[in-house]
């Protein structure tokens, strides 16, 4: 019949070159106003959510133009939703007394998601040792579970450490740091925190604390309470002959003390001054902070004066 429309339908072009997997994932992958009350942090999110300028910063453009980029979340079994990207940005709305929060909802597995979590989280201009070391570790084992269980042969698994170094190569080509220093990160993972907190504040380097790293929690512990008794942190050298002494059995809270106590040649020929003394001869009026160009101003003055009696006295 004329003008009657065909009941038959051309698929379009989306149709026929994407699969049915592919098609249901786009209608999942759509932008919506998800309640902040049904949305839950990322289990062990290794990135910290500071409440510094820069979050200030964001709450206010929130404020004016709302959440620009939607935060990508997974939509769980029990019907919740979990933050894959954008920790900042949930929390940020929340001090900006937002209910919801612009979300993309991605379909993902659990390791799929921790990929994705921690490359998005590698875009911050500023990441702490600790962060990037359990973020290695979660992509890594994520990665690993993707590559498959390794098979067993007389109960021995095969391949297994040829998988683990596979991932670890993948996962260097695809971030700044090379393989050795990602395993190094990952070691960072078995110091207690007092530890961790030290290579975070740039008080203990990295190939000290990798070594540390190689000690029970107990002798950890003591080094701790050395640190905080002496003020001073171990050198490489005193990591090395800690972790020696720990492999064969020897490191008491005797050794660790002694090693420790130990002068390091860049502590030798320090100058320790009292400051409650030195402070009592300062005028108050000299703010802390100038502590020390009060001090070195006053030395030179009487460096000036010792040699001005000295010339007169040897006239």
């Amino acid at each position: 019949m004329a003008g009657r429309k065909s009941d038959f339908t051309l698929p379009t072009l989306d149709e026929l070159f994407s699969s049915q997997a592919e098609r249901d994932e786009a209608k999942l992958a759509k932008i919506r106003d998800i309640p902040i009350c049904e949305i839950d942090d990322f289990p062990d999110h290794p990135f910290h959510v500071r409440d510094d300028e820069d979050m200030m910063r964001l709450v206010e453009s929130i404020k004016e133009r709302g959440v620009i980029t939607p935060a990508s979340v997974r939509q769980k079994e029990d019907g919740r939703y979990e933050i894959v990207s954008g920790h900042r940005r949930k929390c940020a709305c929340e001090l900006a007394g937002l209910d919801t929060l612009r979300c993309e909802v991605v379909d993902l597995t659990k390791d799929e998601a921790t990929i994705l979590m921690v490359e998005s989280n590698f875009q911050r201009s500023e990441i702490l040792p600790s962060e990037k070391a359990f973020a290695y570790k979660m992509r890594l084992d994520a990665m690993k579970r993707q590559s498959g269980r390794p098979g067993k042969e007389n109960g021995v698994p095969v391949g297994h450490h040829f998988a683990i170094g596979k991932s670890r190569e993948l996962l260097a080509n695809e971030s700044l740091d090379s393989n050795t220093q990602i395993q190094r990160y990952i070691r960072l993972t078995n110091l207690v925190p007092e530890l961790l907190d030290f290579v975070d504040e740039g008080k203990i380097k990295m190939r000290p604390a990798v070594e540390l790293s190689y000690l029970d929690e107990d002798c950890q512990r003591d080094i701790v309470d050395e640190i905080d008794r002496n003020d001073c942190t171990p050198s490489h050298e005193q990591t090395i002959r800690m972790r020696k002494l720990f492999e064969e059995g020897k490191l008491t809270t005797e050794a660790i003390c002694a090693v420790m106590s130990e002068q390091k040649p860049n502590q030798r020929d320090r100058i320790i001054l009292s400051g409650a003394r030195v402070r009592e001869l300062i005028p108050k009026s000299v703010p802390l902070s100038q502590t020390e160009d009060y001090v070195c101003k006053a030395l030179e003055h009487y460096r000036k004066f010792l040699k001005s009696r000295s010339d007169r006295d040897s006239r």
